[in-house]
């Protein structure tokens, strides 16, 4: 199943980072958090994924266009007949990344439509953000959006309180969906989604639409809206103190989302 990851964002909340590059190529060790996030779904057995960018993404181009260079040790030949020898190899060898501009300012919702063309008609895809770890099952996640017969589910998990909050009922379908609520809820809007194809069908042209607003709104009203609830840990990268935080514990070998 393909990945869809939300990358084109300015992530203003994480300024002293985020002036100097977009927040998806922000290290945690010494790979930027999205390569963490890919090494999860990677891990499930999800390998294609499409990059939805806009600030600054050309950086994030070249990191993938120039993967090799990146991660590697190399000898080069200065000669006339130049020439490079790569010394390892990595376990990313049969990921497939495609790189889409998604526009400067667009919100979530354009981006995703976006890459409507790079999913074959009536295929389900995974969609996420790119400043997100956690130890989701991916693949339970899958097997809950399918057996619930709904067009989209979302990770539940509990958190810091200011995502999308979410009313779910018993039998995991959601009534209610609030976009940044003011007070801490149960249970928050954690990413790590499933999409079917007709998810499509509630996207326009237009930039200046959140995904998370008016699309799923309408969702929720069609009685589409499913959950998948995570119980384990999920940590979002909004803040300088999030980051630190994310580096520390992987630096101490404890990131609980290193899975692979």
């Amino acid at each position: 199943m393909k990945v869809v990851i939300l990358c084109g964002g300015k992530g203003t909340r994480l300024r002293e980072e985020t002036e100097f590059r977009p927040k998806p190529m922000v290290p945690i060790g010494n790979r930027p958090i999205i390569w963490h996030i890919m090494k999860t779904y990677a891990y499930y057995g999800h390998k294609e994924f499409i990059l939805c960018l806009g600030y600054k993404g050309d950086m994030i181009k070249e990191y993938f266009r120039n993967y090799l260079w990146n991660t590697c040790d190399s000898t080069l030949m200065l000669g006339r007949q130049q020439a490079a020898e790569f010394h390892d190899r990595h376990d990313e060898e049969d990921w497939k990344v495609t790189l889409a501009d998604t526009g400067e300012d667009s919100m979530t919702a354009l981006r995703v439509k976006k890459i409507q063309r790079y999913i074959p008609v009536g295929e389900s895809f995974l969609l996420t953000y790119g400043d997100g770890l956690s130890t989701i099952d991916i693949n339970a996640s899958i097997a809950a959006h399918t057996a619930s017969g709904k067009i989209c589910t979302i990770s539940a998990v509990h958190p810091a309180g200011r995502f999308g909050a979410l009313k779910i009922e018993d039998d995991g379908s959601i009534q209610t969906f609030v976009e940044k609520p003011q007070v801490e809820q149960a249970y928050v809007n954690g990413g790590y989604m499933v999409c079917d194809y007709n998810v499509f069908n509630y996207l326009t042209e237009d930039p200046a639409i959140m995904f998370e607003r008016e699309p799923i709104a309408r969702i929720v009203a069609d009685g589409q809206l499913h959950s998948y609830r995570h119980e384990g840990f999920w940590q979002p990268m909004d803040t300088y103190q999030e980051t630190q935080y994310l580096n520390k514990i992987w630096a101490e070998g404890k990131a609980p989302w290193k899975i692979w």
